[in-house]
């Protein structure tokens, strides 16, 4: 018998000799394709259509935030008269991780936290007006159109509210788990599903208008221009789909597939602006399509995964920019037009959630020092930083911000300054 397993271990040898060759030559190519894909970035912002930006105007105190990252298009900016030094209003704490940040609407914050849990909180005092459990798992922010209430969940349901109450009006199962935060426009409800379906289902009633089929997961909310809406998924693919009937307009595959290897997924949440779309990849880059027929006009490698979702704003005293956040501990300010890069800021380490632009400030969190800080939008210099921090970091309604925490809110109130 011990000469029948010598035997038998010795044809063996020589097989597991190739598949450690095998291991060793594919990890040696994954190497190249990742080296040679950030040195091989496109540059034809020049060539691609770029739409001139109006000069923003400033908001007023009291203004909505009703979906994530701000507005349908999701440019994660409002031209706000607010900026550091700020005092602590009040905090809101837990213990339950609170992944991404409340809306505003009608003087009250609405978020959930991971394990389901939905708020309704004032937002002058931080008092909780009410509560309500859905679902077991979320990593979403709702959005408000209405005065309803509409959060998808990671338990494979979209759900309705009553913004006053907290009751449910409608919940539909989708078959498939889903955080990708919703949006609304004109009574119909917008998002996808890690089954790879676009949804747009009545506000009203929760009956599915139609449905699109991408060729991954779906991650992000979908970003919505005009009338198409565009979203990225987990084949490395950027669509935009009419938003009327469901049909696609374009899509559009990235640089990730060298070689035939699989490209890079979208998880981070696009942002439409000038005419272009502009989106982080797990590839390490930045992408900038065109919006009308998805050409790649620019890409920028960074030092690691771009799970962000890009902010892109015209603040007065630079150009149209994108600013955009890495897990390699980076936040860049590229041009918007050509992806050339403008200024970087060090924070305190991986940034996975979306930078936000309030007034002339830039603010963005971070995985490792879980602190939130703020830099100039024009120069990158730091001009706020606070110790409650990780994925996303701060909404407004234009006369205070609300910061997110790991597992908590903070509404923080500027400072009169004197000049002011």
């Amino acid at each position: 018998m011990s000469m029948f397993i010598s035997e038998r271990h010795r044809r063996r040898r020589p097989w597991i000799v190739v598949a450690v060759v095998l291991v060793i030559v594919g990890i040696a190519v994954a190497g190249y394709i990742v080296l040679s894909n950030r040195n091989d970035d496109v540059h034809r912002g020049d060539q691609v259509e770029f739409q001139a930006p109006k000069a923003p105007g400033n908001v007023d105190n009291g203004v909505n935030w009703p979906v994530y990252h701000y507005d349908l298009a999701h440019t994660g900016y409002l031209p706000a008269r607010i900026k550091p030094p700020f005092k602590e209003r009040w905090l809101f704490s837990g213990h339950v991780l609170m992944e991404f940040p409340p809306i505003i609407a009608d003087g009250d914050l609405y978020f959930m936290r991971n394990n389901g849990g939905t708020y309704r909180v004032d937002a002058d005092t931080g008092k909780v007006r009410w509560k309500n459990q859905i679902g077991h798992l979320s990593a979403t922010s709702p959005a408000y159109w209405d005065k309803r209430l509409f959060v998808t969940s990671l338990s494979g349901k979209i759900t309705a509210l009553s913004a006053r109450h907290g009751k449910v009006l409608w919940q539909k199962e989708l078959g498939s788990r889903t955080e990708s935060s919703p949006i609304v426009r004109r009574g119909v409800v917008y998002f996808g599903t890690e089954g790879g379906t676009l949804y747009a289902v009545y506000a009203k009633t929760g009956r599915v208008k139609w449905k699109f089929q991408g060729s991954g997961a779906i991650k992000a909310s979908p970003a919505l221009s005009g009338s198409t809406l565009y979203f990225g998924d987990y084949s490395g693919r950027m669509y935009a789909v009419w938003m009327r009937s469901g049909r696609q307009r374009w899509s559009t595959g990235t640089s990730g597939s060298k070689f035939g290897f699989a490209a890079g997924n979208f998880y981070s949440t696009p942002a439409v602006a000038f005419g272009r779309v502009y989106a982080g990849n797990t590839d390490s880059k930045v992408y900038s399509f065109g919006a009308k027929n998805g050409t790649l006009a620019w890409t920028k490698s960074t030092g690691g995964y771009v799970y962000s979702s890009p902010a892109v704003a015209n603040v007065p005293g630079t150009k149209p920019t994108v600013y955009i956040g890495s897990y390699d501990g980076n936040l860049y300010a590229l041009d918007a037009r050509t992806g050339s890069t403008r200024w970087t800021h060090r924070g305190g380490g991986r940034i996975s959630g979306g930078p936000t632009v309030v007034g002339n400030v830039v603010y963005f969190a971070d995985l490792d020092s879980k602190s939130t800080f703020g830099v100039d939008a024009r120069t990158g210099a730091r001009v706020f930083r606070r110790s409650r921090g990780a994925y996303n970091p701060v909404v407004s309604d234009g006369k205070r911000i609300y910061l997110t925490g790991y597992a908590s809110v903070t509404a923080l109130d500027p400072v009169k300054q004197r000049g002011r």
